[in-house]
């Protein structure tokens, strides 16, 4: 950088992202180029509500561990109803949103007790058989027909509660999500309110 002689170096590049970038290209709003030379040796990772009750319950042994020890608190485990809890939570927030559940969780423990029925409430909760039922139809759906579904559903619930996206009576209350990860949503999937 800067300099008049080329310097060879070795290194490995690695790139993440949450968004599709082979549409991405397609529509214009990715280089080509840079989208081939990152493109060597994809990893998918599928999000949180796709790899089973498995993969949150180890995400969440390992955060509770980490954020116990940030705040300095003794060591606190998961209940059969934080068990329960989690598993059952379909998790629009991915990761990111794991994290944020069980740090709240971590701060309002009290005796030594992990809680999360005041971070992880009920009402938010989708039970099994309805994960269950989400897919029954005679088609399987696309990428891109499970993009429009979410797409409609946002729309909808801003409709109904006249595009205020936070607070009470918002739109990320009805849907049972934070109101960051509504507006990201929204933001990802080009939501803008009609004028």
């Amino acid at each position: 950088m800067g300099s008049s002689q080329t310097r060879k170096v070795d290194v490995r590049v690695i790139a993440a992202t949450n968004r599709d970038l082979s549409a991405e290209v397609a529509a214009s709003r990715f280089r080509e180029d840079l989208f081939y030379r990152l493109h060597v040796f994809p990893v998918s990772v599928p999000p949180l509500r796709d790899r089973g009750g498995g993969d949150v319950e180890l995400l969440a042994e390992h955060l509770l561990k980490h954020n116990c020890k940030k705040m300095g608190k003794a060591p606190l485990e998961l209940t059969a109803d934080c068990l329960r809890r989690l598993r059952s939570y379909h998790w629009p927030g991915n990761v990111r949103e794991l994290e944020n559940v069980i740090e709240r969780a971590v701060i309002i423990a009290r005796d030594g007790r992990l809680n999360l029925r005041d971070v992880l409430p009920l009402h938010n909760l989708q039970p099994d058989h309805g994960r269950k039922n989400v897919n029954v139809g005679s088609t399987v759906k696309t990428k891109r027909d499970l993009r429009e579904m979410e797409k409609a559903t946002l729309i909808r619930a801003l409709e109904e509660t006249n595009w205020k996206v936070a607070g009470r009576q918002g739109a990320a209350q009805k849907l049972g999500v934070p109101p960051s990860t509504l507006s990201s949503r929204i933001k990802a999937l080009g939501i803008q309110r009609p004028k």
